[in-house]
C-alpha cells in the first residue's frame, strides 16, 4: 500500500482461483463444539432460521483476558469488535493468500487483521473515514521518519480557527490543530500526500479529544465520540476546568510510538505480503461493482444496529479535520426493524455475488432496545433471501457466569450483551 498503490485502489479486484481443497464446515462444527482453549465447555442448543434447524455455540471462543491483539488496531471508533473475532474465522475459514472483505468496514479491524495474518484485505464503508483510518495502518512508518517529517511541518497557518472549538482546546492547541489541517488539505489539493501525510493524520484523527492528557483536549467524553459544543461547554462549568496547552506534534509522536511498539520484522513482512492487493471502497455496500464475482473467501462484518450508534454525530470534529461533511455521508441508519432488515437483505445479495462457492459470512449483530430485539432473528431472512446457507449462532459470552443469561437482558440497557455471530455459507 504504497502512495502509488492507494491511487490505484479503485482497480477491479482480481478474481480468486478456485481453491484446492475448501475448509470443511463440518470441521467447524466439532471445532466449536470441542473448544475448551480458556478453560470453559462449549454449551449448545438450536434455533430456528426459514424452518431450518440451525446449531448454536455458546462458549467464551475469545476474550480480554487472551494476549493482547496486536498494537496497530488501538484506534478508537463506535462499535468497533475485538480483533480476536475476525481473528477467530479467518484462522479457521482461509488460508494465506485468500481475499477477506468487510463491508461495514468501521476501523478496519478485520482488514488489519487479515493482512497480519497475510490474507488479501478488502473493506467497503460509507464512512470516507474509514479509509483515512485503515490505509496508513497498512503500511505504518518508522519511528524516525514520522519525527522527521512533524519537524518539517509548518504549524502555522493565517488561517482563523473555528472560535466554538475552544471549549475543547487551548488557544495555542487549535492554532497549531488548524495549522496541521491546513498542511494536510494543502498537501492533498496539490495531489502530494504520501504514507507518512496519511499515517500523522490517522493519528491526529484519534487524538482530538479524550479522557486524558494524552489528548489534544480538555478532559472530554472517549475518543471515539465527540459530544457538541454546547455540550462540552457544561461539562468543563461542571468540572470547573479550562483546556490546558496541548502539544500537537509530541503527542502525535507518542501515539505513534504506542502504535508501533507491535510492529516487529515479521509483522512488517506480513503486510509486506499483501501491500498492493488491498483495496478500501468508499460507498454503498450493497452495490460494490468494482469487486468481481466469487473473488472472496469470507466476509467478516459487523453492520450498523438500526440506531444505536450515531456515527454522524459521533464523529463532527473528525470530520472537520479531515475536510469531510457529515451531512454529505448517508450511513445506513434505519429506526424500523422492516427498513434494517430491507437494507441488509440487499448487502446479503451483493454477498452473495461477491463470494466464491463454499465462502462464509460471518456476521456479528447483538441484542438491542434493552435486549428486546435480537438482531440475529432479524439476520437469518435477509441471508436465506440472497441464496445463503445458514450454518451457526455463534454466542461468545465473557461477562455472564451462567451460560443461560445468554439468552436473557440482565445487565445492558443499551447496546448489546454478546457478540452474536450468524453464520452463512456460500452453496
Amino acid at each position: 500500500m504504497t502512495s502509488a498503490a492507494a491511487a490505484n485502489q479503485g482497480e477491479l479486484f482480481p478474481e480468486l482461483q478456485p481453491p484446492a481443497e475448501l475448509p470443511d464446515p463440518e470441521g467447524l462444527h466439532r471445532d466449536l463444539r470441542r473448544f475448551d482453549s480458556l478453560g470453559t465447555k462449549t454449551f449448545t442448543t438450536h434455533t430456528l432460521a426459514g424452518g431450518r434447524r440451525v446449531p448454536v455455540y455458546v462458549n467464551e471462543f475469545w476474550t480480554a483476558k487472551q494476549r493482547a491483539a496486536n498494537s496497530l488496531h488501538e484506534v478508537s471508533y463506535r462499535a468497533c469488535f475485538k480483533p480476536q473475532l475476525p481473528r477467530f474465522f479467518i484462522e479457521r475459514l482461509t488460508e494465506p493468500g485468500d481475499a477477506v472483505y468487510d463491508p461495514f468496514l468501521g476501523r478496519g479491524t478485520t482488514m488489519i487483521e487479515a493482512a497480519l495474518l497475510s490474507r488479501r484485505p478488502l473493506g467497503c464503508d460509507i464512512n470516507p473515514l474509514s479509509e483515512r483510518l485503515v490505509w496508513p495502518r497498512l503500511v505504518p512508518p518508522r519511528l524516525e521518519d514520522v519525527a522527521q517529517r512533524l519537524g518539517e511541518i509548518d504549524l502555522s497557518t493565517t488561517v482563523e480557527p473555528r472560535k466554538d472549538l475552544l471549549v475543547f482546546y487551548h488557544p495555542e492547541t487549535l492554532q497549531e490543530i488548524n495549522g496541521l489541517r491546513t498542511y494536510l488539505a494543502g498537501r492533498r489539493e496539490r495531489g502530494e500526500t504520501d504514507d507518512l501525510d496519511r499515517w500523522i493524520e490517522m493519528v491526529a484523527i484519534n487524538r482530538l479529544t479524550g479522557h486524558s492528557r494524552g489528548f489534544f483536549s480538555v478532559y472530554t467524553l472517549p475518543p471515539n465520540q465527540a459530544v457538541s459544543s454546547q455540550s462540552q461547554q457544561r461539562i468543563n462549568e461542571r468540572r470547573d476546568q479550562k483546556p490546558e496547552r496541548r502539544l500537537v506534534p509530541d503527542l502525535i509522536l507518542r501515539k505513534t510510538k504506542a502504535l508501533l511498539a507491535g510492529v516487529d520484522d515479521d509483522v512488517r513482512a506480513a503486510l509486506q505480503s499483501v501491500q498492493g492487493q488491498a483495496r478500501v471502497f468508499t460507498e454503498d455496500a450493497a452495490s460494490t461493482g468494482q469487486i468481481k464475482e466469487h473473488s472472496v473467501r469470507l466476509v467478516v462484518t459487523s453492520p450498523p444496529f438500526l440506531d444505536v450508534v450515531q456515527y454522524r454525530e459521533d464523529n463532527w470534529l473528525r470530520c472537520w479535520f479531515c475536510g469531510i461533511e457529515p451531512d454529505d455521508v448517508e450511513i445506513t441508519m434505519h429506526r424500523r426493524v422492516p427498513d434494517w432488515q430491507d437494507a441488509m437483505t440487499r448487502v446479503f445479495r451483493e454477498l452473495a455475488r461477491v463470494l466464491q462457492p463454499g465462502g462464509h459470512v460471518a456476521f456479528e449483530v447483538g441484542e438491542v432496545r434493552g435486549g428486546s430485539i435480537k438482531l440475529e432473528e432479524v439476520v437469518w431472512p435477509c441471508g436465506l433471501a440472497a441464496g445463503l446457507e445458514p450454518v451457526l449462532l455463534l454466542i461468545n459470552d465473557q461477562k455472564f457466569t451462567k451460560t443461560a443469561n445468554c439468552w436473557g437482558i440482565d445487565n445492558n440497557r443499551k447496546g448489546t450483551n454478546t457478540n452474536r455471530v450468524v453464520v452463512f455459507r456460500a452453496p
